[in-house]
This record gives C-alpha cells, sequence and structure tokens, in this order.
C-alpha cells in the first residue's frame, strides 16, 4: 500500500507531483506478489507510470515500447515500474502475453493513484467516472521527481521519457 499524508482522506486525491518535489511512497505488490518500495529504489533513476487497464491497445502499445526500451533503460541505469488496478492475475496474464520484463504493480484500492494524483474524475461519450489518467513519472535517484507527464499519449511516449531520461542524466552530471 502507499502511504498518504495523516490530514488527507484516503478518498481524495492529491495534486499530480512536480518536478523537485519528492515522491509521494510508493508500496505496492507486483503481479508476481513481490512487495516493490520506491524507497528502495534509491540510487536510481525509476520510471513510474501509470495506465488504466491491462491489454487494451494504447496500454499495449505503452507497456510494449517501455519492453523494447529496456536494454536501453537499463543501460542507463533506470528501472521501469507500470502500475494500474487491475490484479495480480490480470497483470500475470498480460505480462505474460506480450513477455514483459518489468514489474507491473497491482494498486485495486486505487491508493497509489490518489497519492500521486492520478486517479482522476474522467468524461467520455458524456459519461463522468473516476478513473486512471495515463500519466509517468521520472524519479532521480535522490528520490524527487524530475519529470512528470500527464495525459500521456501512448505513440511515442517511451522514446520521450528515454530523451528526457538522458538529458537529465546529463544534467544530474554537470551539477556534480
Amino acid at each position: 500500500m502507499t502511504s498518504t499524508s495523516p490530514a488527507r482522506p484516503a478518498t481524495e486525491t492529491a495534486p499530480v507531483p512536480q518536478p523537485g518535489e519528492e515522491a509521494p511512497s510508493l508500496e505496492l505488490r507486483d503481479g508476481e506478489g513481490i512487495l516493490r518500495r520506491l524507497s528502495d529504489q534509491r540510487g536510481r533513476w525509476v520510471v513510474v507510470y501509470f495506465y488504466p487497464t491491462d491489454d487494451t491497445p494504447g496500454c499495449t502499445t505503452e507497456a510494449c515500447g517501455f519492453r523494447d526500451a529496456q536494454a536501453e533503460l537499463e543501460e542507463a541505469g533506470a528501472v521501469v515500474w507500470g502500475i494500474s488496478a487491475q490484479g495480480a492475475a490480470s497483470h500475470q496474464r498480460f505480462a505474460s502475453k506480450y513477455d514483459l520484463n518489468f514489474p507491473l504493480l497491482v494498486d485495486t484500492e486505487h491508493v497509489a493513484g490518489r497519492a500521486w494524483g492520478t486517479w482522476q474524475l474522467k468524461s467520455q461519450y458524456g459519461r463522468s467516472s473516476m478513473g486512471t489518467v495515463r500519466s509517468t513519472f521520472l524519479i532521480d535517484p535522490l528520490g524527487r521527481i524530475a519529470r512528470t507527464w500527464a495525459g500521456v499519449r501512448a505513440t511515442g511516449h517511451v522514446e520521450d521519457v528515454l530523451a528526457t531520461l538522458h538529458q537529465a542524466q546529463a544534467e544530474a552530471a554537470e551539477r556534480a
């Protein structure tokens, strides 16, 4: 589960974290049941992306993009975590079907989605309902948000994430 501020009701969605802010706490199990904690990734770059639904066209495009870029991401010292509201069995089927090579985290209660500001009121065909807004966050080795993408279009997104990662790493090296 993800921790939220004690002053914030569990049903309220926090604002989307912005560059320079500390990344919200994140502690979820993946589709295999392994507990993943963002705090355990200190010292590494982390790409956390929230997506609406396993095995849908846009979500598949995005996931396969991250899969195909895995070697370049690893070479840059980055890990990728996908998060959606489906359960472990759904994540396992999705990962197996597309040979995904990174963990998909289970957020069935939308705790992480609320804490990261991605669980929002959405409108489609005149109907409003709560849902996940496709969003990605690049977290630096100190646990701060380096870049936020909200309302992501799946096509071409991974290339933008890679370019931003390389740029952020170059800027960090210049500051060091």
